[in-house]
Formats: structure tokens, C-alpha cells, sequence
């Protein structure tokens, strides 16, 4: 458990991602928390370079409403301090903050608060000894980084753990991660780290993490961009449904258009993309721009639309021919059907839920 978060098991895949605020700028940092929440994020990284970081993390873990990680490096009293403060889990390597003393006063510390201890090794910080043994980056020296830090946790009866073994090289990082699994039985917690800007990185991250998670691996993930934490949720979020792993908000479903389209397909997904982002129900809306391929997508979402001649196109509900919407009123149209739909299946589910309840007192 990361604080009321489940990680592992038959719990459902996590999205984390990590601030990028000075920790010690309290409101900067509760901001940026509160739009990776809206995006999604079921679990956030802080990180706590010095004390006045830790000082304000307990004002930042009570603002929050998922679990927040506590992300420290070598200074073995910021994961004291932090885990006094109420971080649900600490992201910290045993073997890098000193004495036996110094590791079973930080388990000491994490058992007494409920905190969980994320091990993250990471090919760019690999201990100098693994190096000079192996050479360079390796997924063996990757592994047997873990497996060292893992055995000083369990030498202290502490077993609330998960492991990351990342790199930038996505065939390195799936070769660690794939040795690991067949290592350990305890939840991982995924990346690519450093992938790069938006585009390249969302890649690069797509490759690596949906490998592995094709493979049955994996029970949290992290994308790693040099981008606003936001976008890290969104496009972790997309991995998941790519995969059928988890849906959340809207699944889009477009052509990438032609001299055939009805209407500009390209900026028109692109601008509904960006307005449907509040929308949390899991739903599907496709958007083709003629009738090739239109009518038979359409068939297979929630909500379609497909070009038609002279602005007028056909919307679909539920697969079903329904009515059409011209060019002026179009996005406008389909946001509102789309509120509409997402509502309609809350108040559904909301509908089955109850009479589950009353199904059960009755019983």
C-alpha cells in the first residue's frame, strides 16, 4: 500500500509522476499537484533535497488528496524527517544512505509511520563498484543493484517495498526489468527515465512500458519527460488504454485524413482532444473524415461523426445513425454529447451500484 493506494497484486496498474516545483515553495508545489491530480494521477513524487523541503512536506501531504512519495538522495535524515511528515512512501536506496545503523533507523522510521520504500536504481547512478565489475550499464549491473538493496530492507524485516530498475536506453531498461521479474516477486515500478521532450519521450515510453507491461510485468509506471508533470499522467493514462489496461476519459478513434475529408479532421481532434480533457468516464468517440471507414468505426464507439458533402456530417450514438450536425456548430456538438454520454453512464453506474447495495441488506 502507497498510503490508500493499492500497488500490485490484482490492483489496477498505477500512474505516478514527480513535481518539478521547489518543494519549499509550498503553494507552487500544491498547485502543480492539484492539475496532476485533475489529469489523473493516482500517486506523486516530491522530491526532498533538504530539510526545508521536508518541513513543508507535511503541509503538502495534507493538501494532497492521493499519496505523495517522498524522493530522497543520500541524506538519510530527510527520510526520517519526511516520513514524520506523512509521505506514504519513500523513494530511496538503502545501500547509498550509509551504516546498518543509518538503514534500520530509516526502516524504524517508515514502519512506524506506514510508509512504503520504493528502491529505484537508475543506470546513470549505478554504485561505483557494479561498474568497475561489469564495465558500463548493464541490465546485470542494473539487477544486482537492486537484489543488494532489497536484501538490506529484508535484513530488517521490512518487506513493504517495490523496485525500479530504469535507464534512458529503452532495450537496456526492458532487459533489466525482464531479469528482475525473474528475480523477485514484488511489485515494479516502471520507466524509461530521461526519455526526452514530449514527443520523443512519449515513444521511447510507449516502446519500453507497453513492452513490458505487454508482457505481464509491471504494477506502477512513470513517464518520463521533460515536460509539465500533467502531460507525464495524460500520456501514461494513453499507454494504459492502448493496451486495454485501464481506461480513463476519452478514446479517441480518428483517421489521419485525406482529399476525401468532410471537415479539417486534424485540428478538429486536435481541439477536441484539449476540450474533453476534464471528461474522467471512460468512453470512446470516433472522428472520420468521409464515409470509407467512417460508418464502420463509428458502429463501434459511443459517440461518432463522419464527413459528409457541402458541411453536413452524420453523427452516430451507441453505433446508430442518429442525426446531423454541420460545420459551424460541429466541435461545440460533439463536446456537448460527449458531457452528455459521460453523464449518462456516471448516473448509470451510480443507478447498479445502489442496487447492489439494497441487494445486499436484503440478503
Amino acid at each position: 500500500m502507497v498510503g490508500n493506494v493499492a500497488v500490485g497484486g490484482d490492483a489496477p496498474v498505477t500512474v505516478q509522476t514527480m513535481t518539478n516545483t521547489i518543494t519549499a515553495d509550498v503553494k507552487a508545489t500544491i498547485d502543480q499537484i492539484r492539475r496532476c491530480e485533475e489529469a489523473g494521477a493516482d500517486i506523486i513524487r516530491v522530491s526532498c533535497p533538504d530539510e526545508a523541503s521536508t518541513a513543508a512536506l507535511k503541509q503538502i501531504v495534507r493538501a494532497a488528496h492521493v499519496p505523495i512519495v517522498a524522493d530522497i538522495h543520500f541524506h538519510y535524515k530527510r527520510a526520517l524527517e519526511a516520513a514524520d511528515a506523512g509521505a506514504a512512501c519513500l523513494r530511496i536506496n538503502p545501500g547509498n544512505i550509509g551504516s546498518d545503523d543509518r538503514v534500520r533507523e530509516v526502516v524504524n522510521a517508515a514502519k512506524a509511520n506506514g510508509c512504503a520504500i520504493r528502491i529505484g536504481v537508475n543506470a546513470g547512478s549505478l554504485e561505483r563498484d557494479l561498474l568497475e565489475k561489469y564495465g558500463e550499464p548493464c541490465p546485470e549491473a542494473l539487477v544486482e543493484s537492486a537484489l543488494d538493496h532489497i536484501r538490506l530492507l529484508e535484513d530488517h524485516d521490512f518487506r513493504e517495498y517495490k523496485v525500479a530498475v530504469k535507464a534512458s536506453d529503452v532495450f537496456l531498461a526492458v532487459a533489466a526489468y525482464q531479469q528482475l521479474a525473474e528475480a523477485v516477486d514484488c511489485p515494479l515500478h516502471l520507466g524509461i527515465t530521461e526519455a526526452g521532450g514530449l514527443r520523443g519521450g512519449t515513444v521511447k515510453s510507449a516502446i519500453g512500458i507497453g513492452a513490458l507491461l505487454w508482457f505481464g510485468m509491471g504494477d506502477t509506471i512513470r513517464v518520463s519527460l521533460s515536460a509539465e508533470p500533467e502531460e507525464e499522467v495524460r500520456v501514461g493514462f494513453e499507454i494504459l488504454k492502448g493496451l486495454g489496461i485501464r481506461n480513463r476519459g476519452v478514446r479517441v478513434v480518428s483517421c489521419p485524413s485525406c482529399a476525401r475529408q468532410g471537415f479539417d479532421v486534424i485540428r478538429t481532434v486536435q481541439t477536441l482532444e484539449e476540450r474533453l480533457q476534464h471528461i474522467r468516464t471512460p468512453m470512446s468517440l470516433s472522428v472520420l473524415g468521409c464515409v470509407v471507414n467512417g460508418p464502420g468505426e463509428a458502429r463501434e464507439t459511443d459517440i461518432g461523426i463522419t464527413g459528409g458533402g457541402n458541411g453536413k456530417h452524420m453523427v452516430y450514438l451507441s453505433g446508430v445513425t442518429d442525426h446531423h450536425v454541420r460545420d459551424d456548430d460541429m466541435v461545440e456538438h460533439i463536446v456537448r454529447l460527449v458531457e452528455a454520454k459521460a453523464a449518462e453512464i456516471e448516473a448509470a453506474r451510480v443507478a447498479a451500484d445502489a442496487a447492489g447495495l439494497i441487494g445486499v441488506a436484503a440478503e
